[in-house]
């Protein structure tokens, strides 16, 4: 993913009014991020702990969705699985519903997925974050097939919300 700024970021949401995408809290840290190794930039709110945004390059070009989730765990002892990276967490992975874009997401239409908790999941599939044993499955899937699943997934993912 290339080095994204705070108003390239803003710009991408499909699922929120120009407004929302104002007043949203993007991290301060971008420079320090290790954009080589992302596919996606997720974060959630410190506000807003149900608040959680995505922003993936899609098309050549970055695209993001607002999401909300559960902000405590609810059955935090359930192992769970995450469906963009398929990583698999104790506790780790939240049902985050986006509302859809445009008219069907202003009529309360939304979209879920089970995804990481916190939205690391470029480095789950590197092998840069490591929850510990029994968290990848094995796969015979080569490192490369598995950072194009994810995109694949994400992509997947975000057309929903768009449709």
């Amino acid at each position: 993913m290339k080095p994204l700024t705070d108003s390239e970021i803003r710009a991408a949401f499909l699922n929120c009014t120009k407004g929302e995408a104002k007043r949203m809290y993007v991290p301060r840290d971008l420079a320090e991020q290790p954009w080589e190794e992302l596919d996606l930039l997720g974060w959630r709110d410190p506000q807003a702990p149900d608040r959680a945004h995505l922003v993936a390059e899609i098309g050549g070009r970055p695209t993001g969705v607002v999401l909300r989730c559960p902000s405590g765990p609810s059955w935090s002892a359930r192992r769970s699985i995450c469906s963009l990276c398929i990583t698999t967490h104790t506790g780790g992975v939240s049902l985050m519903v986006a509302p859809r874009a445009g008219l069907a997401g202003r009529q309360g239409n939304s979209v879920g997925a089970y995804i990481c908790s916190d939205l690391a999941c470029s480095l789950y599939v590197r092998g840069r974050r490591d929850l510990g044993p029994g968290t990848r499955m094995p796969e015979s899937l080569t490192l490369e097939e598995r950072i194009d699943r994810l995109a694949a997934n994400t992509a997947a993912f975000v057309a929903k919300v768009a449709a």
